[in-house]
């Protein structure tokens, strides 16, 4: 109850940002997604273990007739992360916060055909090679780690299944996601669904 109580009284604090400096919310720029990110940088101050910020109202990204409009998303992302990033650092957050940004699969490298013969420049969806990124708390920085075929289609070189990535967020949590599983209805479960292997390459 004490949390909850604390929870609800220092919400409207910790949300007006106008209490951060002009300088700090120009480094953000204009926009939910820029205010989302200096948001989650006060909440992260205040000791919030998990912050998600979304940025997918509408399905912005979903671009199956023009590509281009990814160049004004990429505007609009770019600048607040860059910011957040730089803000955890300075605040002396950045060691302890792993920031996570990925989506659930990637776009093709080809152009999408509408129906008939009408061309298109959307792109379809792309499971089969796409990245995720991750900074801050214990992962190795200015590295990538995997690669697609030359056409930009499909992983060719260290693929990561999303059952690897979570094993590998739950060890940066602190946490063996093989002490995770359970057993139910005759078959062992757990998140990485009895499978996915932690990704020490990229580890600090």
């Amino acid at each position: 109850m004490e949390v909850a109580y604390r929870m609800q009284t220092e919400a409207p604090e910790v949300f007006d940002i106008s209490k951060e400096s002009e300088a700090t919310r120009q480094r953000y720029g204009e926009g939910d997604f820029a205010r989302g990110c200096l948001m989650a940088l006060r909440l992260v101050e205040r000791g919030v273990r998990v912050v998600q910020i979304y940025f997918g109202n509408g399905q912005p990204w979903d671009n199956h007739e023009d590509i281009e409009i990814h160049r004004k998303l990429a505007e609009q992302a770019d600048r607040p992360i860059a910011a957040l990033l730089k803000d955890l650092k300075s605040r002396g957050l950045f060691n302890e916060t792993l920031v996570i940004c990925g989506s659930e699969f990637g776009r093709t490298p080809v152009v999408e055909t509408g129906g008939g013969s009408r061309i298109q420049n959307g792109r379809d969806h792309d499971p089969f090679g796409f990245t995720v990124w991750l900074a801050g708390g214990g992962v190795k920085g200015g590295m990538t780690y995997g690669a697609t075929d030359d056409f930009g289609f499909k992983t060719a070189e260290n693929p990561v299944h999303v059952h690897d990535l979570h094993a590998t967020i739950l060890h940066l949590l602190g946490l063996d996601h093989e002490k995770l599983t359970y057993r139910y209805s005759g078959r062992d479960f757990r998140l990485t669904d009895v499978s996915g292997r932690v990704i020490k390459e990229i580890l600090v």
